[in-house]
């Protein structure tokens, strides 16, 4: 008679061999032994959330293979595995400060963050060994705000998941305890924030909006590095007054806390007191999982060795990955033809290429000198309705071809623009190449021209 763990191990390379490799490493794969005993198999996963997916997609499965082996009576008992392993480094707890002062109307003055974006949550998430690690912390810093992981703090290269996973926390948090007020912003809203309250001498205003939230989540801290004291302490004194008063705060950055030199010493300190994770480079597999699942989403049909030559090419970026299927379909739709190994490689020839050798500026003069306008003009305020849609344009290409680029980065290369007009425009010609056909034949044409003139 077999004991635990020998059926748990058998069971496991059951299961393993019939699930496709993307879902075994996206959600199977960090199942833990827990117990067994009177034909229930007891097994551990990292959260609540991981469980959930399990029950509700892979428990019929699962027990078919317990059964097989065990016989017709086995049952599987899903807990929840509180444990990181040594990948995940959490620094000692702090003492509480203050409690945070009652909320009050909040000023008009003061913005009201970004909203969240209900396409980005924990199921829509694909995991991998390079990231399970920080979506394990996210699900928990969702499921359990204030009370662990606290600050948690993600940390990447561009392209990777952080946003994804920020918003997830926001979405999971608005949909069980829809009395939790979410806040989400980027670095540059919170400052442009701080300096409209000080030229309109509104810092109280300021404060009650950002200190009165259950949830604080802010994206790309990086760029709050070369900004004056002033900010700096006014971001201490937000994350320490949330932090006393058991609120949750999330943050993501290009670095890690430790590498950002010129921080305020204690603001820095504070970050380093939470809980660090990084996300890596996704594998191949983990690629493979993130095409399948975009393509699903696009309702398009992908073959698998497409499939693998994009995973194989691109090796670095999330969006670039999944801009690949979008150009995809688009080029697919426009040429009336399948998608094949043949038909991708003809269309996506610079996919994986060096993005260091392609510059903005490049991208902006060429959409420039299509649409008969100059450079400065594109970059320009005016806003007649011609040079508005080719700057549109303009905006969305640097955004899919330089997939590094954050809406922030592409917002200083168009005047300083604020940087959510960059989301607005990009979202706005994606909107539009939907239907309309001629648009998608332009910026199909603009993208050959750009990727040819780089060989």
């Amino acid at each position: 008679m077999l004991e635990g763990p020998e059926v748990y191990q058998e069971w496991r390379q059951a299961v393993q061999n019939k699930v496709p490799a993307p879902t075994w490493n996206a959600t199977l794969s960090a199942i833990k032994f827990v117990d067994y005993g009177q034909s229930v198999l007891s097994i551990g996963v990292p959260s609540q959330v991981q469980s959930n997916q399990i029950n509700s997609r892979h428990l019929p499965l699962l027990e078919q293979e317990l059964r097989a082996i065990i016989g017709p009576q086995g049952s599987i008992r899903i807990t929840i595995d509180d444990g990181f392993d040594s990948q995940v480094t959490i620094a000692p707890p702090v003492a509480p400060t203050a409690p945070v002062a009652a909320v009050t109307p909040t000023s008009p003055s003061v913005g009201r963050g970004q909203s969240l974006d209900p396409r980005m949550t924990f199921e829509t998430f694909v995991t991998g060994g390079s990231n399970r690690m920080a979506k394990a912390a996210a699900e928990s810093a969702a499921e359990r705000p204030g009370r662990e992981y606290n600050p948690l703090f993600i940390y990447g290269k561009s392209g990777l998941g952080k946003t994804h996973l920020l918003h997830a926390i926001g979405n999971y948090v608005q949909r069980h305890w829809p009395e939790k007020e979410v806040l989400y912003v980027t670095t540059e809203t919170f400052l442009n924030d701080f300096i409209r309250s000080v030229r309109e001498q509104s810092q109280i205003a300021l404060h009650e909006r950002y200190r009165s939230v259950d949830v604080l989540l802010i994206d790309d801290i990086q760029f709050m590095i070369p900004r004056g004291e002033g900010f700096h302490e006014n971001v201490f004194h937000t994350f320490n007054t949330l932090h006393g008063a058991g609120k949750q705060i999330v943050l993501t950055s290009d670095q890690s806390p430790r590498d950002m030199d010129k921080l305020q010493e204690r603001l820095r300190s504070r970050l380093l007191q939470g809980l660090i994770v990084e996300v890596g480079q996704p594998d191949l597999e983990t690629r493979i999982a993130i095409l399948q699942m975009k393509a699903e989403r696009e309702n398009v049909v992908i073959p698998n060795d497409v499939i693998e030559y994009i995973a194989n090419r691109v090796r670095d970026s999330i969006r670039e990955l999944e801009g690949s299927i979008t150009m995809l379909r688009a080029h697919s739709q426009l040429a009336e033809e399948k998608i094949t190994l043949e038909f991708a490689k003809s269309h996506l020839g610079g996919l994986g290429r060096d993005q260091m050798v392609l510059k903005p500026q490049h991208i902006i003069d060429t959409v420039a000198t299509h649409f008969g306008y100059s450079s400065l003009e594109l970059r320009g305020p005016r806003r007649i309705r011609p040079l508005t849609h080719a700057r549109h344009i303009a905006m969305y290409l640097v955004r899919e071809m330089l997939p590094q680029s954050s809406y922030p980065v592409i917002a200083k290369e168009f005047g300083d623009r604020n940087h959510t007009s960059i989301i607005s425009a990009v979202e706005k010609i994606k909107g539009e190449m939907v239907s309309d056909r001629e648009l998608s034949q332009v910026i199909i044409g603009l993208t050959n021209e750009i990727t040819n003139s780089i060989d």
